[in-house]
């Protein structure tokens, strides 16, 4: 049932689950170490995005040629984040992630937000997006590429270091920075999620970090909820408003962020 939750909702807002996932693994296992709780969390946000690409790429959602670049961007970050984390004390690791999960959802809360249409794109490696859904919908859009794949690449290894996959902090800067609609930022942000965690979760792999032990078969009933979530939290966002999507995304990350703050506070 935790798994389908995390799937549901990491796919309707196009971030893996990870950010739900982790901080209740956090309050569930006291005394397991990050490596071990990162280790899950990225292979449960690996199966999610997975299905979530099949969802979102039958409706024809996802900008396949920017994530393609995108993904091939986390692949050095989303390696060494799953190297380092092995070497973070537990209470560090509480107290960095409260603070990523707090500082990105007040940002999106506090952010003015604008109906304005935004200009067209100018300057070095522009490029220039049609989509149109299975629903009739048409997307346009521009957005410079060095600056997706700039983000990208410490996307990969923030996202890989604190096992969130990344859409947490990826959608917001699609949808900010590169001016992506939501609802393509949501559906491509999975597609770079499947490819960065599936990264990230080879390391653990190699490592031992995630084994045929207890880990692995936690990780095992995670990600099959999170697979039929994933189904459901596709469905779900193309009858939500983008913004509904973005301030339930802002709202979850504050109010997790604050309660592992405390948690890492009190010790």
């Amino acid at each position: 049932m935790l798994g389908f939750a995390v799937g549901t909702f990491g796919t309707l807002v196009g971030a893996g689950g990870g950010f739900i996932l982790v901080p209740v693994l956090l309050f569930l296992y006291p005394d397991k170490d990050p490596e071990k709780i990162t280790a899950i969390s990225l292979f449960v946000v690996w199966a999610n995005a997975t299905s979530g690409s099949f969802a979102y790429g039958y409706h024809r959602r996802i900008d396949f040629r920017s994530g393609l670049w995108f993904a091939l961007a986390t692949l050095p970050g989303a390696i060494a984040g799953a190297i380092v984390v092995g070497f973070i004390p537990r209470r560090t690791f509480d107290g960095i992630f409260a603070a990523v999960l707090t500082g990105i959802g007040l940002y999106l809360l506090l952010r003015h937000n604008s109906n304005a249409i935004h200009p067209p794109a100018t300057g070095w490696s522009v490029v220039r997006r049609r989509i149109t859904d299975r629903s009739g919908n048409n997307y346009f859009y521009s957005f410079q590429m060095w600056k997706g794949v700039a983000t990208s690449s410490v996307i990969g290894f923030v996202s890989s270091l604190l096992g969130i996959g990344g859409g947490v902090m990826h959608v917001p800067v699609m949808a900010t920075v590169l001016h992506f609609p939501v609802h393509i930022a949501a559906a491509t942000s999975q597609f770079v999620l499947a490819f960065m965690a599936l990264e990230g979760t080879a390391v653990h792999v190699s490592t031992g970090a995630l084994s045929w032990d207890r880990s692995l078969g936690q990780a095992g009933l995670l990600a099959v909820g999170a697979v039929f979530g994933a189904q459901s939290g596709a469905w779900l966002s193309r009858r939500l408003h983008g913004g509904y999507i973005i301030r339930a995304l802002a709202v979850a990350l504050v109010i997790v962020g604050f309660r592992l703050a405390l948690k890492a506070i009190q010790g």
